[in-house]
């Protein structure tokens, strides 16, 4: 893509926005019970099959079950990573212990040097970062 193909691109009229995306699991009540204390979201809808996430800014986040569901296995160069999420935080450190009191585990593989690779109750890999643009 060209600059002036950029530019235009990201000045266009947008023709949908997200609205939520699904993150696939063995079982969603887990996933919603950490990521709601994570990131302050509410639980607005779950049964046993699917959850869903719901905050006052940005789309929503739903999981659901995926029978024979296997989990990533971070980092693997035979599996795949299947999705991650990076996650805007003011202190990767505080951020970090916090995470981890919350169910996530920090794995030993760390490729960067300004952000953490953390894994959700689920395994799914996710980043903390202080983002800046």
């Amino acid at each position: 893509m060209t600059e002036t193909q950029q530019s235009e691109s990201s000045t266009a009229t947008p023709v949908a926005s997200v609205a939520m995306f699904t993150i696939d699991c063995a079982d969603p009540k887990p996933l919603l019970d950490f990521y709601s204390r994570l990131l302050g979201m509410t639980i607005a809808y779950q049964d046993e099959n699917v959850g869903m996430l719901a905050g006052e800014n940005g789309p929503a986040i739903g999981f659901g079950k995926v029978d024979h569901y296997t989990p990533p296995a971070w980092p693997d160069d035979n599996s795949d990573k299947q999705f991650h999420l990076d996650l805007k935080v003011a202190d990767i450190p505080a951020a970090e212990k916090a995470a981890v009191e919350l169910g996530a585990t920090v794995p030993d593989h760390q490729p960067g040097e300004t952000w953490r690779v953390l894994l959700d109750p689920a395994g799914h890999p996710f980043c903390l970062t202080v983002w800046q643009m």
